[in-house]
Order: structure tokens, then sequence, then C-alpha cells
């Protein structure tokens, strides 16, 4: 009886050992979370990090800025993305910087003076804020900490479409690739989409690759503001200026994911 007693908790020993073997944990990572503190903006705010596998920092990386870049927003899937273009295209590895939001309607749209947007959105206005953020701060805080190549990436949808134009607009040379999804041009009355043609003449004819969305299941006004904005830009004669428009089978819940997955494919090719 003392043997089977005996062979009976070497038994159970021996499964509560694979047990505990099988149930090791460890953390899944997939870069870094930094909190910087901004004085155009006078508050910390969160960047999301996104590093790829095997990340070298003795190599240069392109950079996407990704605006509405928190955790819960959009900052995982288009990382996701990213590692997908990676592996199946030719896109190059890449650093995600996903910029976690506190307030995209004061930080994405300009001043207006219409009573009706200023009780809809009673913070709004401080866009100059934010692209001081952006220009001054953020780019040399990345480029100070990851070593860059000079490829860099803004993306943005809806008002962060707006924030995305208008830095197309008054600053092109911050990024080398733009990808404005469903641009919120009706802002302030379609001011800035009415200045568009003076204000983009005004910028440099740097390289620049400008990619524009809508979805055919948005507010009409979108799809046609968003038309606008790429007919100026292929218009402006600017020899360096690639612009791209597609309009989707989206909603506007729907479109970023694969508005993104296109545009990656008008950029990269298939490695089979």
């Amino acid at each position: 009886m003392k043997k089977y007693v005996a062979v009976f908790f070497l038994l159970f020993f021996f499964r509560s050992f694979l047990s505990a073997q099988s149930d090791m944990i460890s953390p899944l990572s997939i870069g870094e979370i930094h909190t910087i503190y901004s004085s155009s903006l006078n508050e910390e705010r969160t960047l999301n990090i996104y590093l790829p596998p095997g990340y070298d920092s003795s190599r240069a990386y392109p950079v996407i800025y990704l605006l509405d870049g928190s955790m819960n927003e959009d900052f995982l899937h288009i990382s996701g993305l990213a590692q997908f273009f990676h592996l199946m295209y030719d896109m190059p590895e890449t650093v995600i910087v996903g910029i976690a939001n506190i307030d995209r309607k004061r930080d994405f749209t300009f001043h207006t003076e219409l009573e009706e947007l200023k009780k809809s959105y009673p913070t709004t206005g401080h866009s100059d804020r934010f692209i001081s953020f952006v220009k001054n701060e953020l780019q040399p805080y990345v480029q100070s900490r990851f070593k860059t190549n000079g490829t860099s990436f803004l993306i943005g949808q809806s008002l962060g479409g707006l924030l995305a134009s208008e830095i197309l607009l008054h600053h092109a040379d911050l990024f080398t690739h733009y990808f404005i999804i469903s641009p919120s041009l009706w802002w302030d009355n379609e001011s800035m989409l009415k200045k568009a043609p003076e204000l983009y003449r005004e910028q440099s004819d740097s390289k620049r690759f400008v990619y524009i969305s809508a979805g055919k299941n948005e507010p009409k006004i979108m799809q046609t503001e968003a038309k606008k904005l790429y007919d100026i830009l292929s218009k402006s004669g600017k020899a360096n200026t690639v612009a791209k428009f597609l309009l989707m089978e989206e909603d506007h819940a729907t479109i970023l994911h694969n508005s993104i997955y296109q545009g990656f494919k008008l950029i990269f090719k298939p490695l089979y």
C-alpha cells in the first residue's frame, strides 16, 4: 500500500511540476512608452513607440508619426500593418511613434470665429501649439533617441486629417509622406481648403508623397473636400509632389485600417 501511495505522490509532484512549467509567464513587449514634457503645450505627453523585432540602435530607420496614437486608438493596428508589410512587402523595418491624445479637439483644430463651432468645441483652436510641439520638441526628441534615415510619415484621420492637411499646407517639409484620411476640411467653413492653392504654392518643391482617401459611405462633404485637396496638389505644378487619391467602400468608423493598408500598397512591392 505504501508503495502505491509513494507512486501517487510522485506522479502528483511530476504533474504539478509540468503544470508550473507550462504556466511560465513573461511580458509581451513591442516597444516602449515615453513621457516627455512639452513647453509648447505646457503639459506632459505620452508617446507609444513601436520598435521592430531585432531593433538595432546602430541602424537608421524610417519613422511613422501617428496622430490618435493612444493604446486604445490606432497605435496597435497600425503597428501590426507595418509589421505585416515588412514581412510580405518590401517595406523597411520602421519605428512608429504614436502620440497619445489628451484633447484632440484642442490640438487638431485651428482658430475659428464661428460661434457654432466654438460652442460645440469649447477648447478648440490651438493646432499652432501642437504643430510647434511636433516641430520643435517631438521630432528632435525622436531623432535624439533613435537613429532615423530622413523618411518620415504623418498619419491622421478626421480631425487628425485636418491637422495633417494644415501641416502639409504650412510646414510641408516636416514630413516626406502624408497619409491624410477623411480629413475634416469642413472646419471653419472650408477656410483652409479655400486658401490651399496659395498655401501649397508657397511650400518648397521637395520630394513628397501625399495620399488622401475618403469613404463612399461617409458624408458627401468629406468625399468632395478630400477630392478637392487632391486636385489642388495634383495641379500644383510641383514636379516632386506625388499625390494619390482613393475613394473607398468604407464609412468613417471603418476607413482608417483599410485605407492605410491600401496606401502602403501604393508604395511598397510584394516580396512573393
